[in-house]
Formats: structure tokens, sequence, C-alpha cells
């Protein structure tokens, strides 16, 4: 497995776990469709002078992000740029649909649970996506399965400090985290085929104008509500829409799903260690253990990837 796509995406994470205190006061502020439609909206546009500039200093590609070996294949079968465009439509309509109902429902799910509780049922998408990658033949060896058995138990140790039930906020939540785990795999079907900042492009764009539609009927948003919101709704729009969804895309490519969601769910370490570096809350020795175990889960997932790699 690349180092690079770990990286990448372990940017990703962090860059999320930093944005969960902006998600939660902007929603507050305007609203949670409210919200989502304007950081989704906000997320598109900062990528179109993106898309402009990759076309000016490449102009011969389509796809700024393709290697020559995803380019090969389709030259010698006349290079079709309408069946390329097709793929890339199709990639940004299904994510942005997947990924609009998603953040609703954890939106509205922080509204009703904590926000332990939110992060690490967030997470459990790192469960739910191998057991549905096994119906797409997406395989994993045993050291991946214990990687996301011990990658539970450090999010259940780092989140869930006052005990554990299921309420309307915890099953919203629980309703998102599988929302989430397709995401990622269409994700992992899309980003090999098309171009991952495009892809990503038209996702937010989806994404905000169904949510839109809804915020306009039922919270009527006004420019003058923004006024206490507009620092978290750019963070999120920029930061977590904007950048860290298309690193998700670029990361994600050819990528062990599996693997690939459990650096993801490092958002709910780092959001715990954002706020004692920066908000100086203190940990407590079982949030350490837990980020512990959660980081040694991370190691483990990749250690197999590394020795089939070599195999080969």
């Amino acid at each position: 497995m690349p180092l690079k796509n770990s990286l990448i995406l372990l940017l990703t994470a962090t860059i999320w776990g930093i944005a969960f205190v902006a998600q939660s006061e902007g929603g507050e502020a305007v609203g949670p469709l409210t919200f989502n439609a304007t950081r989704n909206i906000i997320g598109s546009l900062v990528l179109i002078p993106v898309i402009l500039l990759l076309n000016k200093i490449n102009p011969q590609s389509n796809s700024a992000d393709f290697t020559e070996s995803d380019r090969q294949p389709m030259a010698s079968s006349g290079s079709n740029p309408f069946s390329r465009n097709k793929t890339l439509i199709a990639g940004g309509i299904i994510c942005g649909i997947c990924l609009c109902l998603a953040s609703n429902f954890q939106q509205f799910g922080i509204q009703y649970t904590s926000v332990g509780k939110a992060g690490f049922l967030t997470a459990c998408y790192i469960i739910i996506v191998p057991i549905l990658g096994l119906f797409m033949k997406k395989k994993c060896s045993p050291f991946i399965w214990v990687a996301v058995v011990m990658a539970l138990i450090g999010l259940y140790l780092l989140c869930i400090t006052d005990g554990f039930s299921i309420g309307k906020g915890d099953f919203l939540v629980l309703i998102c985290a599988f929302l989430f785990s397709l995401h990622i795999l269409v994700i992992d079907y899309f980003s090999p085929k098309t171009d991952g900042v495009k892809m990503s492009c038209i996702q937010f764009l989806v994404c905000g104008i169904l949510t839109a539609i809804p915020a306009i009927i039922l919270e009527h948003p006004n420019l003058s509500s923004f006024s206490g919101a507009w620092g978290a709704t750019l963070y999120a729009g920029v930061m977590s829409c904007g950048v860290a969804y298309t690193l998700q895309i670029v990361g994600q490519k050819n990528m062990n799903p599996t693997v690939a969601s459990l650096i993801l769910s490092l958002e709910s370490c780092i959001s715990v260690l954002a706020g004692w570096i920066i908000l100086g809350q203190k940990l407590s020795t079982r949030e350490i253990i837990g980020c512990v175990v959660m980081f040694g889960a991370i190691v483990l997932a990749q250690l197999p990837q590394k020795e089939t790699a070599s195999e080969k």
C-alpha cells in the first residue's frame, strides 16, 4: 500500500477532527440544513479554480490525477471522452447523494446526543465497510479484521465515558455511519475511473443543492443568521469539504476501503487531541489508552498490505 495514500487520508482525518467543533457551532447558529447546504456549496466553488488551474497545467488530459497506466487502456479503445465524462458525472451524483444523506443524518443526530457518542457511532463505519465489502468481493486479511476490532475498542474507550444507551440521536448517527460506509465504497469504485477533483466538485454541488431545498422550506435562512458563524462555515466549507473530501477521493484511489476507513476513523482521536492541544482540555488515562489502541490498529492494518505487495 503506498505510504502516500495513507498520509493523504491521515491529513483528511486531521482536518475532519478539527472541523468537528466548527460543525457543531455552525449547525447551532444557522440550522443543520442551512449549514450543510452552505458548506457544501462553498466546497464546490472552492474547487472550480483548482480544476481550472489543473487543466491549464495539463491541458492534454481530462483527468489531472490519472496515471499513464490509467490512460493506456482508454487510448487503445479509442479514448472515448463521452464515456469518461459519463462516469465522472455518475460518480459525482451518486457520491453527492450519499454525502447529503450521511452528513444530514449526522448533523441532526448531534443535536440529540453527546459529542463523544456521536464520534464513536459515526466511526462505526470501520466495521460496516468490511461487512458491506464482502458483498462486493472486497476480501480482508485476518489482520485487518483484528485491527477493526481493536479500533472499535479504542473508539469506545476514547468516546464513551458515561455509559452506553441507544436514544433518538444515537439511532440517527448510526444511520449516518451506514451511509458514510456506502460513501466510502462508492468512492472506492469510482475514484480509479475518473478525476478525483472534478468528481469531488460535483458531489459537493449535488449535496449542497439537495440540502438547500429543504433548508429554504424549513429553516428560512438569511445572511444575518451567519453573522456569528462565518468562521465555522468557511472552515467547514473550504477545509472540511473542499480540501478534505477531495483528499479522501484522491487518497482512496487503489486502496483497500477497509484500511482507508480505519485511517479516516482517526478523526475521533484527532478531535480529542485537538481539544487537548488547542483548547487545553486534558486527556484522561482512559482516553489516552483509547488513542494508543486506535493508532495500534492502524499500524496493524497496514502490515499485511505491505507483505501482500512484496509477494506479487
